[in-house]
């Protein structure tokens, strides 16, 4: 099933937006609206190049979230899970995974995050029928960066204080060449003559 067809693509919300930054509500309708969100994210994960996203993502706090991502073996995983639970995992089965992670509503930067190389998800789908997840590597991380989302949680949120603190720094600093470099590229297309840019 492909969703890239449908759905509309909506903004990112960036850190500092509060809706990132509070737990969201469970869903309670199963209809066409969910439908549609579920597309709108999906559209919108592959606009801009993620591999999951959250429902606070495109700023509706609902316990809702996408992927399309591969583990470390190469297999590739898509899907949506509504009203997720975080499966704990007994100590025994904890490896940690310190690789870097990076975040869409932190746009930029990465940093190296120790995470379960393991997780288990359970929820419902879009027609809230049950199912359960499970991931390693790569993608036990993208489920539990995603399931953080909605619980307000970002990962710079699980770094020390001035770990977060040096993300945020490189955020603004990535943000402001790029916004220079848009400046740079919108100046340099208004001084073409207008002949070549009527084609």
């Amino acid at each position: 099933m492909s969703h890239t067809d449908s759905g509309t693509v909506r903004p990112i919300t960036i850190v500092g937006n509060p809706v990132l930054h509070h737990p969201c509500a469970p869903v309670t309708e199963f209809g066409d609206e969910l439908a549609t969100l579920i597309d709108d994210m999906f559209a919108s994960m592959y606009a801009a190049e993620g591999v999951g996203l959250a429902a606070n993502q495109i700023g509706v706090a609902l316990r809702v979230f996408v992927y399309d991502c591969n583990d470390d073996d190469g297999v590739q995983h898509v899907g949506h899970m509504v009203n997720p639970v975080l499966v704990e995992q007994p100590a025994d089965r904890r490896q940690l995974d310190d690789s870097p992670e990076g975040c869409l509503s932190v746009p930029g930067p990465h940093h190296e995050l120790a995470r379960p190389d393991y997780a288990m998800v359970t929820g419902v789908d879009v027609k809230g029928e049950p199912i359960t997840v499970e991931g390693t590597g790569y993608f036990a991380r993208c489920l539990q960066h995603e399931f953080d989302h909605l619980e307000g949680r970002l990962y710079i949120d699980r770094l020390g204080k001035r770990q977060r603190k040096n993300v945020l720094a490189e955020m603004e600093r990535m943000q402001a060449e790029k916004a220079e470099k848009a400046q740079a590229a919108a100046v340099a297309e208004a001084a073409t003559p207008a002949s070549t840019a009527a084609n």
